[in-house]
């Protein structure tokens, strides 16, 4: 009897065999999420970093703003909410308290925005900065047309009012300038 022939070897092509890739690239352990949650394509990549985190260009002085952000929506936070008549008197010069859960609730507010803006301080991503920038915008911005309404309707003008108006405006040009300073896209070079 004639042996039998083995049949001819079929060469394995990796590159078009899918399942090879994904097993490969399971081994080397990219194209799948990381403890961070992003989504590497390659070991240099990973190994590297996302490259997209070092491109963002940050306007002069933006982190020290965020920083003084975030130490004065924590302070004036507290303050209302410890002593809520001392914050009242040092706005409203004369004007007695009626009540002080208001003051109070409206520290507790202020708390977590603050706690937005210590967590905005330490990230790389544009629209989570630029939505703290907006929302502290919009904040000095009500608080600014509040103040003058009650101005007007009670028409006690004092000096820590008009500091306070002034302040308020200062802060709401800041932080509209940071916005869209850090929404403008880059120069290319």
């Amino acid at each position: 009897m004639a042996a039998k022939q083995p049949p001819p070897l079929m060469k394995k092509h990796s590159q078009t065999d899918l399942v090879s890739r994904l097993k490969t690239r399971k081994i080397l352990g990219v194209g799948g999420e990381d403890d961070d949650g992003e989504v590497h394509r390659s070991k240099i990549s990973q190994v590297l970093g996302n490259e997209i985190k070092f491109a963002v260009r940050e306007p002069l002085g933006l982190r020290v703003w965020q920083f003084v952000s975030a130490v004065l929506f924590s302070g004036i936070a507290v303050m209302a909410l410890a002593f809520p008549e001392q914050l009242y008197d040092a706005v409203f010069d004369g004007a007695e308290v009626t009540s002080k859960t208001p003051i109070r609730l409206y520290g507790g507010a202020l708390l977590s925005i603050s706690l937005i803006m210590w967590n905005a301080l330490y990230t790389a991503e544009k629209v989570i900065i630029r939505w703290t920038l907006l929302t502290e915008a919009c904040y000095f911005g009500v608080q600014f047309v509040v103040v003058t309404a009650t101005l007007a309707e009670t028409g006690l003008v004092s000096l820590g009012t008009l500091v306070l108006l002034a302040s308020r405006f200062l802060f709401v040009v800041i932080s509209i300038y940071y916005y869209y300073q850090v929404g403008r896209k880059p120069k290319k070079v």
